[in-house]
């Protein structure tokens, strides 16, 4: 079995075997990342993936996941930033039965 060596921010340099690591390969290359539980501290360590890395890690037996990002995920964001006064009117507004009797009702919305 292949011996596999990652380093963890708290313990260092572990070995790993590819069964350890989770190599998720995304659509969109530079979101690619492989993941390992650290058998030292047990802490979840989430590293990026190139695709360097993405074969050194497929050669030595790891078998990745293919994802797709979101196209809203990587459309540019534009206006203003929504503040947590606007998330506390929206939270308040949908505690109320009249505002959400009122759109359920609305013609828009049929």
């Amino acid at each position: 079995m292949t011996t596999i060596k990652a380093s963890c921010p708290t313990c260092g340099e572990v070995e790993l075997t590819n069964a350890d690591v989770r190599l998720r390969v995304c659509s969109h290359a530079s979101l690619s990342y492989y993941a390992f539980d650290c058998p030292g501290c047990h802490d979840e360590v989430r590293k990026p993936a190139d695709d360097h890395v993405i074969s050194l890690l497929m050669s030595g037996g790891v078998k990745a996941e293919v994802w797709d990002v979101p196209a809203e995920a990587l459309e540019q964001k534009t206006g203003a930033l929504l503040s947590y006064d606007d998330l506390l009117d929206f939270a308040l507004q949908l505690q109320g039965d009249d505002f959400l009797a009122a759109v359920a009702g609305s013609p828009a919305s049929r």
